[in-house]
């Protein structure tokens, strides 16, 4: 059986009286595109910060390419690259200079491994004269993976680097991952975007410290196989308050332009359509939906439609 690129067993991590992370685990594949989904304060760069070595677990044990995270942290930091959610190079450095730099820390030079970040420092290379902290987001983002990337690392930590910037830098820099995981780089992404985790092998929707279910994106969307409805009106506030007390809803929620609404026992669109404007509400509209990955996360938060036991395999 082919070695797993990460493996996580049992790990729990406390501070003071704050949970973490409460026994946590999964594991990544070899050339596997793996996200951590889920809001903040769900535990995803704790996780981080243990399986880069700069955090100890109060409990459970973790392997990062065969390397145990406390006994062979050394091993793991020169075979990784970790970039953190929070900007993190050097401002008063240009684009040269830092990623010369953390080449020059593994004892590698930007020319010898030219290759392998070519295609993302090709974007922001005619601005190498520029100091980091001038970038722009998408810019600074190239920057921390180029600086990531530069001594060739086998397993890749990106804890959130998308949040911050704009729509089309995002898409771009999914893009280069699906381009890394083709040369065989393992990753392990964290995003509280939903909409990011079609771009993943297999996903891990988190929340307040566990995991709650892990599967590929698809498999979850066709769990969720409870009738889900967009619902809207004038007001959409007073729309909010009254669906909820409908007895045959189990869950209302705002969800962009419309509030989403499900029921194990099934939807009457009449009878709700009816119930809304007897109380005054005009311009309705409701209609038949398919779940994404965020319905899907609001039902297991709210432990409702789905029963659904986390699968660790591959």
């Amino acid at each position: 059986m082919d070695m797993n690129a990460i493996e996580v067993n049992g790990i729990s991590k406390t501070y003071k009286s704050v949970v973490a992370l409460n026994n946590v685990s999964f594991s990544v594949g070899e050339g596997e595109l793996f996200g951590l989904i889920g809001p903040d304060g769900a535990g995803k760069t704790t996780l981080f910060r243990l399986l880069a070595t700069l955090l100890t677990p109060d409990s459970g044990t973790a392997t990062v390419n065969g390397f145990d995270t406390v006994k062979d942290y050394k091993s793991i930091r020169n075979c990784v690259g970790y970039m953190p959610g929070k900007f993190s190079l050097y401002p008063d450095l240009t684009v040269e200079e830092n990623v010369e730099f953390f080449a020059a820390l593994f004892g590698v030079t930007l020319a010898e491994n030219y290759d392998l970040i070519a295609p993302i420092y090709t974007q922001i290379e005619p601005f190498k004269r520029r100091k980091a902290g001038k970038l722009s987001g998408g810019m600074k983002q190239k920057l921390a993976l180029c600086c990531a990337l530069i001594h060739k690392p086998k397993v890749l930590f990106l804890d959130e680097p998308t949040t911050g910037v704009d729509a089309v830098s995002r898409s771009e820099f999914w893009d280069m991952l699906s381009e890394l995981k083709r040369k065989g780089i393992s990753m392990l992404v964290s995003t509280p975007y939903m909409d990011e985790a079609s771009r993943c092998d297999r996903i891990a929707l988190c929340n307040a410290g566990s995991i709650l279910c892990i599967d590929n994106p698809q498999n979850l969307i066709s769990k969720f196989d409870t009738p889900l409805y967009a619902v809207a009106a004038d007001n959409m506030y007073a729309l909010l308050k009254l669906v909820r007390t409908m007895p045959c809803v189990d869950e209302c929620y705002p969800f962009g332009e419309y509030h989403h609404i499900f029921s194990k026992t099934g939807i009457d669109c009449n009878t709700i359509r009816e119930t809304l404007e007897n109380n005054g509400l005009h311009n309705i509209e409701i209609q038949p939906i398919t779940a994404s990955i965020e319905d899907v996360f609001i039902a297991l938060t709210q432990k409702k439609t789905i029963d659904y036991e986390p699968d660790n395999t591959r």
